[in-house]
């Protein structure tokens, strides 16, 4: 215990408020594109910009971020990014124009990319195994509060002020921020490595382009001559990323750590767990807003029982992780998650609260004793000269997972929900619910509306039941590749000198 920072806790908390100003702007931003498409004279191109700009630069730089930390300082990269993005915020905030805004976004993901890898590779420098476990739990916790506040608190701001104070409010959080960690936080980097400058290029290219094909192949079709171009340079990208990093003396990213069972299991099990999750939040959020008619704000605070559960849950799971593992842990909270999914396809067009709370509730219980434990297991594998780009590595693959989940589950959605519609129903409201109902209110036609809602959750229901083969494959994976218990403990007992003797 004599190598662990005094002031751990404290740099904690800075790492917690680092990490949620990335988490509660995302959410907000839902709540804020109505008035400021409004404001701006904003078209729907406009729009998707605001949101895609900063997802793909975000996406696109993690890598290279992760590694930029492990070379020149965690906490160095962690204030750049923290600065950078206070400074997009303001931009953000006085946009006049829908391109000044996406300009701001677009400087938001570069700040993001640089704060996000920093604070989690921090995170397992100046805690040992020990307390390891406790400070991810806290983390995790802290992240799913931002993830349900976000829209609630961007409303509340939007009712009392106007949009842009939604961006301005990261200002203030950002300054504390930086000072706290100048004032606390112990710097930590590795040992000096050749920089892979080359690595970082294909990184980028690779990544956002896939990125961008995720996103944008549900809407234009893999026939579109855009997307086959950007999957194209993906492939090409990653591929060549691949070959480079194996044959380079000096790689960015070890892809040996793939070789350690805890890191891969960890990582793809968290693959299809967010894979899942984004179909679900696109489809529950829908549900909510569309089905139930709930309003935005009322929608974020539907999500309050699933953040209690994942919050207390948390609290258990590190004591109880302690005892059992990481693997039992990630097994068990999947299995849990796979029946939350299941759940939720008994709620039907009239469904009360109660049983959506239910549902959210047993999700919860399940998200928070399997990714705090699946994390830690994949985070305890890398050594502490890769911290940043190990975490970098995590931040990427659940990225990448939320963003399939969001475009495969949502077509999948989408088709369902058109197969679902009565074959009277006029081809424009048979693309969405979104349509459906706004003919429904133009037309007059309350049967459309009905129909609509009811094929709504026909095709939601089938969407959760591939969520829950998903998660369940997810603990299958789980249980194969990870180590045991005993296991886990000495890959954990290993490496905790070493993070330790990282801090300089």
């Amino acid at each position: 215990m004599s190598n662990l920072h005094p002031r751990r806790w404290l740099i904690l908390v800075v790492l917690c408020l680092s990490t949620l100003v990335l988490v509660v702007d995302n959410g907000v931003l839902t709540v804020a594109i109505p008035p400021l498409t409004q404001d701006l004279g904003a078209t729907a191109q406009d729009i998707q910009w605001i949101i895609e700009g900063y997802i793909l630069v975000f996406a696109g730089l993690l890598l290279t971020a992760g590694s930029l930390s492990d070379r020149y300082g965690r906490r160095r990269i962690m204030v750049i990014g923290l600065a950078i993005f206070g400074i997009a915020s303001l931009l953000a905030t006085y946009a006049s124009t829908p391109e000044q805004l996406i300009g701001g976004r677009v400087l938001m993901g570069i700040g993001g990319a640089l704060v996000m890898p920093s604070t989690l590779s921090i995170l397992i420098t100046v805690f040992d195994d020990k307390e390891r476990r406790k400070a991810m739990s806290i983390w995790s916790s802290v992240l799913m509060v931002g993830l349900i506040g976000g829209p609630v608190f961007g409303g509340a701001l939007i009712a009392k002020f106007w949009w842009g104070s939604v961006f301005l409010i990261n200002v203030p959080i950002v300054i504390i921020a930086i000072v706290a960690a100048l004032t606390l936080m112990p710097e930590s980097r590795s040992a000096y490595r050749k920089p892979d400058y080359f690595g970082a290029l294909l990184s980028m290219v690779g990544l956002t382009a896939l990125v961008w094909v995720i996103i944008e192949a549900p809407t234009k079709g893999l026939g579109d001559t855009t997307v086959l171009i950007a999957l194209a340079a993906a492939v090409v990208g990653l591929t060549a990323f691949v070959i480079w990093e194996l044959r380079t003396d000096s790689p960015m990213v070890p892809l040996s750590l793939f070789r350690n069972r805890n890191f891969s299991g960890g990582s793809l099990s968290l693959v299809l767990v967010q894979v899942a999750n984004g179909g679900l939040l696109l489809a529950l959020t829908q549900y909510l807003q569309l089905v139930l008619d709930y309003t935005p704000t009322e929608t974020g605070l539907a999500m309050i029982p699933m953040a209690i559960a994942v919050i207390i849950t948390n609290s258990f799971g590190a004591t109880l992780g302690m005892k059992i593992g990481n693997r039992a842990m990630t097994v068990a909270g999947l299995l849990v998650l796979s029946g939350g999914f299941l759940f939720f396809t008994t709620l039907s067009s009239d469904t009360g609260f109660v049983t959506v709370a239910a549902a959210l509730v047993v999700f919860g219980v399940g998200a928070g004793l399997a990714q705090p434990a699946a994390v830690t297991a994949l985070m305890g594998a890398v050594p502490a000269e890769h911290a940043g780009v190990g975490s970098a590595l995590n931040d990427t693959v659940q990225q990448a997972g939320a963003a399939l989940g969001v475009a495969i589950l949502g077509s999948v959605l989408v088709t369902n929900f058109g197969d679902a519609m009565p074959e009277s129903t006029p081809e424009p409201a048979r693309a969405s619910i979104t349509d459906a109902i706004g003919t429904a209110a133009t037309t007059g036609d309350s049967g459309l509306a009905t129909a609509a809602r009811e094929a709504f959750v026909s095709g939601m229901s089938t969407t959760f039941v591939i969520g829950a083969i998903g998660v369940f494959a997810a603990a299958l994976l789980a249980l194969v590749v990870m180590k045991d218990r005993k296991a886990d403990a000495a890959v954990e007992g290993e490496t905790a000198e070493p993070l330790a003797a990282a801090i300089h």
